[in-house]
């Protein structure tokens, strides 16, 4: 089922309430189109800049920047194009591409007054990191996955759509008719994250579906936030002691 209203309210107001401005990282593809939408449809939402990071790494990105203008357009949203300019690396295209993104991001950011920033990170997203860290043997911080909210460049971040599955984003789109455009580069075994992907329906088959691995996530974070809480108890009961010199006994010769 498409997102409602209420359900896009209550995923959006515990980041972005009483923001200053939002930079909305929107690529085209039907999980950023969707965020774009429901937030332009949300009663009390802060100002909105989309913008568009055209990291030129495909002929279609110069089209799909600009259909993502016009629908901006159509809501009445400010829309901003960023190119990724410069020689692309050789390996590490995507981590480099990621931290490029979220650079851009911050410095439109700064240069319109916003204090944050959002993108459209769904539960695929979520499972997919998950594993990816499972894989690089993380301990209980990595698997918490990605937090709905972080501080990036000193800008909040925030990511509502964690435990949304893309299918409903479709639908979203689907339903309120808006366009939307799809990157094959989701596809391209030469990433891992789009190998993983393509695993994702064989572990569900097997029991490790998409929510479990989300779910796992959420209760990494409760073992996480427990830690730091007795961590913080402990480092202030220790702060409390007073110490005191002792006068040891002097052994008789």
């Amino acid at each position: 089922d498409p997102l409602t209203a209420d359900e896009a309210t209550a995923l959006f107001k515990p980041g972005l309430k009483g923001a200053k401005g939002i930079v909305v990282a929107v690529s085209g593809g039907p999980d950023s189109i969707a965020l774009l939408a429901l937030l332009a449809r949300w009663k009390d939402r802060p100002r909105l800049i989309a913008a568009t990071i055209d990291h030129r790494l495909r002929p279609e990105s110069a089209s799909e920047a600009a259909l993502v203008a016009g629908f901006a357009a159509s809501l009445g949203v400010s829309h901003v194009v960023c190119p990724w300019e410069g020689v692309k690396p050789a390996s590490g295209l995507q981590e480099a591409a990621r931290e490029a993104r979220y650079a851009m991001l911050a410095q439109v950011a700064r240069k319109r007054g916003c204090d944050s920033m959002v993108t459209a990170h769904h539960a695929e997203d979520q499972a997919e990191t998950i594993l990816m860290r499972l894989i690089a043997g993380s301990g209980i911080a990595g698997l918490t996955g990605m937090q709905p909210v972080t501080v990036r460049e000193g800008l909040s971040h925030v990511r509502p759509f964690l435990a949304v599955s893309k299918a409903r984003l479709v639908a979203t789109c689907k339903a309120l008719g808006v366009p939307f455009v799809s990157d094959p580069s989701n596809r391209d075994d030469r990433f891992t994250r789009a190998r993983l992907r393509g695993l994702l329906p064989l572990l569900a088959g097997e029991g490790l579906t998409i929510g479990r691995l989300v779910a796992l996530g959420r209760r990494a974070a409760r073992v996480e936030e427990a830690l730091a809480a007795m961590t913080r108890e402990v480092m202030s009961n220790a702060d409390a002691v007073s110490y005191t010199h002792l006068t040891l006994p002097t052994k008789r010769i």
